[in-house]
């Protein structure tokens, strides 16, 4: 599959015509409550129940996770909750009070990157058979606080762990300066994991596998031996010529991780960009390629947004350097079947 635009509408009210942010869960200008339908893929005015009936008839209610996560997507039953929120097999306890502190940031990650999943056309099914999901080739989330105990962010078989404390600035913001990574957010922590899990599902076949081993390497090697290694002697000399960051050099897997992570990170930014008169270039739609897209639109976008924060006295938004080889990368995850 060749890759192909598609554009992200901004949201507006239904009711007043007002800009509304993603998570608005009521219009700050004429005070009608909202919800977000993931199947219009719009926000829209929900009654005093709590209730929106769709153009087919279909009645859809708040998500019962509002007050808990902020959840502000609507769920087909009463009570109910949402696609998004059935995507979480695990969350913190009652007791957990800091756990719970951290989770509405974590859930609110995890709908930005729902909602960029559909909008790139990629399918997204949970493991639950009750909601309709696959118990083995779908995909769900354990969102565990590192309170109670150690938590390793990964992925195993469709199931992501994210560590809660990284929903922290200070805590994430100390991990980012002992690992000396550029960057470090909760949303590319979602970005990266599920692209293992998009790695497990979709480069499959000889000539798919062929072409990732190309790019990325022997996905068999020996993946416990390539942490050990990494953690011990670091990137290889002259790692900036064929990865998008340090991490990626450890394992193939990791590689593919990470460009898929920056792929996401690309898109997004280049369709809200665009949705707010940012790009001054061709619009993305005139790009027959991703390739194209990357040098002639996010590489003069980034050194405009990475100026703009250094005129702010902050550090680049962008602090990366794409090379020739990791173009081919992120080609090749942008072309893969949806």
């Amino acid at each position: 599959m060749t890759w192909q635009a598609r554009w992200v509408k901004t949201f507006r009210c239904r009711v007043c015509d007002n800009p509304l942010h993603f998570e608005n869960s009521v219009c700050v200008s004429c005070g009608t409550a909202l919800g977000f339908s993931r199947a219009e893929r719009a926000i829209v005015p929900v009654d005093d129940q709590g209730r929106y009936v769709d153009a087919g008839g279909l009645v859809w209610h708040v998500c019962r996770n509002l007050a808990l996560s902020g959840c502000t997507w609507l769920a087909p039953l009463e009570g109910g909750q949402c696609f998004a929120c059935d995507l979480t097999r695990t969350r913190p306890s009652d007791e957990d009070l800091v756990g719970l502190e951290n989770y509405p940031a974590a859930e609110r990650a995890k709908r930005h990157l729902v909602f960029e999943l559909d909008t790139l056309g990629f399918r997204v099914v949970g493991k639950d058979p009750e909601t309709g999901g696959d118990p083995e080739q779908g995909l769900a989330f354990d969102l565990l606080s590192s309170v109670a105990e150690n938590v390793v962010i990964g992925h195993e078989d469709g199931v992501i762990t994210i560590d809660l404390a990284e929903s922290d600035d200070a805590h994430r913001e100390k991990v980012r300066t002992q690992l000396a990574e550029p960057y470090r957010t909760m949303l590319g922590h979602f970005r990266h994991e599920v692209g293992h899990y998009y790695e497990w599902q979709l480069v499959r076949g000889d000539e798919l596998m062929t072409r990732a081993r190309e790019l990325f390497g022997d996905e068999s090697a020996d993946y416990q031996e390539a942490i050990d290694r990494h953690y011990a002697d670091g990137p290889p000399a002259g790692w900036e010529e064929s990865y998008i960051s340090t991490y990626a050099t450890m394992h193939p897997f990791e590689d593919f991780a990470e460009t898929w992570a920056h792929y996401l990170h690309i898109c997004d930014t280049v369709e809200t960009a665009s949705e707010y008169g940012l790009t001054a270039v061709a619009p993305v739609a005139a790009f027959s390629s991703f390739r194209d897209v990357v040098t002639g639109v996010w590489v003069p976008l980034t050194v405009a947004l990475n100026m703009i924060n250094r005129s702010m006295g902050k550090d680049d938004l962008y602090p990366f350097v794409i090379p020739a080889p990791v173009l081919d990368k992120l080609e090749f995850v942008a072309s893969l079947p949806r």
